[in-house]
């Protein structure tokens, strides 16, 4: 099996369905879409947005955020679940915003990931889709894709994000992580799966030949 002609075939039938994904989750800019990645964890986005126009209203800025206690910050985020600890996460990274970067969120990864509450994967969301920088992040729908695919063996998402840096051009990497979450929600979803169904697994087999030889690890 050609490892490239694979994963183009994959990013066809993803543009074709899914030609301009917008990110899942509602923001103004790149401080609001930050914290409402970090409310995302272990949440559904449709959740997320219940609750995040109630908070922005009250605080759309980290300087607004600090003027919040953090119970207050719970209070209005308790639907999402996690609530104290994320609420402290939101506040403590709000702090270091205003005293660190200048009430501004950094463009970066490394510094993205020194805050609170803040892991790779948010980073990664932040960078690309608030900054438009080049990034893949992978969360749980991609993860679990790219192994029914053939695409990685990774039996973490940092190998899983590697393997797919490596099959896919960079400039597509920020549209393509959207079309994969969306199709996976659609056609691949973890449980109830018909193979028989989706337009990409139908048509996949495991060769002997697979594209991501099995990692020793």
């Amino acid at each position: 099996m050609n490892k490239k002609k694979h994963a183009q075939r994959i990013q066809d039938i993803l543009h074709h369905l899914f030609p301009d994904p917008e990110i899942p989750l509602q923001y103004r800019d790149p401080y609001t879409l930050l914290i409402a990645v970090v409310l995302s964890a272990q949440n559904t986005d449709k959740k997320v947005n219940q609750v995040t126009p109630a908070l922005f209203a009250k605080a759309s800025t980290p300087q607004q955020m600090l003027n919040l206690s953090i119970e207050e910050i719970a209070s209005i985020i308790k639907p999402c679940g996690l609530s104290n600890i994320k609420a402290r996460s939101i506040w403590n990274l709000s702090k270091i915003l205003v005293e660190q970067h200048k009430g501004r969120v950094p463009n970066s990864l490394l510094a993205l990931e020194k805050l609170p509450g803040v892991g790779h994967k948010t980073a990664s969301v932040v960078v690309s889709q608030g900054f438009g920088k080049p990034a893949f992040p992978v969360d749980t729908h991609i993860h679990r894709c790219a192994k029914r695919w053939l695409l990685s063996r990774g039996k973490t998402v940092e190998e899983t994000e590697k393997d797919l840096k490596h099959l896919f051009p960079k400039k597509s990497w920020n549209k393509l992580h959207l079309q994969m979450i969306y199709f996976a929600r659609e056609y691949c979803p973890a449980r109830g799966h018909k193979k028989e169904a989706c337009p990409i697994c139908q048509w996949i087999d495991e060769p002997s030949d697979c594209p991501m030889s099995p990692r020793t690890s």
